[in-house]
């Protein structure tokens, strides 16, 4: 019984283990960061044979079954989670300001951050459309000195797949 509740238990960490590499895999796919996603293809198949291999092996055992597909799951998750911790990459913001736009780049260029200030016109009138590239680690401290200068602006972000030059 114990043996068997073991090999669940082992088949479930590995699968968590095979999804968090697959899941990082694909974000540093979409990134266009080969070398990384070489590596985490490597540790991800390498760790999926050998949990798949367990599971085949005693296929009467319904722990394994239940601790392949809860640790796909679970593994999805920490995959998720560790990816926003590293936090890899550049973001986009683009921010939409009626009448505060001009404070609003002041304060994100007073704290270092690179910002472009277009005369745009919305539904309502003039505004003001500014565009900044941060660091994904450094977007919700963007954010928050935009939302501090204009709780009001309307705010999108979005991943940055490459970029050349400009200030940094």
């Amino acid at each position: 019984m114990w043996d068997a509740v073991l090999s669940g238990l082992l088949i479930f960490a590995l699968r968590i283990v095979d999804i968090s590499f697959y899941t990082l895999r694909i974000l540093m796919v979409v990134r266009g960061r080969k070398g990384l996603a070489w590596l985490f293809a490597l540790c991800q198949s390498f760790t999926f044979v050998y949990a798949l291999r367990s599971v085949l092996s005693e296929m009467n055992n319904l722990y394994n079954i239940i601790g392949y597909a809860a640790g796909f799951a679970t593994g999805l998750v920490v995959g998720m989670t560790i990816e926003g911790k590293l936090a890899i990459g550049y973001t986009h913001l683009r921010i939409i300001s009626p009448g505060k736009g001009a404070a609003i780049c002041e304060k994100l260029r007073e704290h270092g951050f690179a910002v472009t200030e277009i005369a745009a016109r919305g539904r309502d009138g003039a505004v003001a459309m500014l565009s900044c590239n941060v660091l994904r680690k450094q977007a919700s401290r963007a954010i928050a000195l935009i939302a501090a200068v204009d709780g009001e602006a309307f705010i999108t972000a979005e991943n940055v797949r490459s970029m050349q030059k400009g200030f940094w």
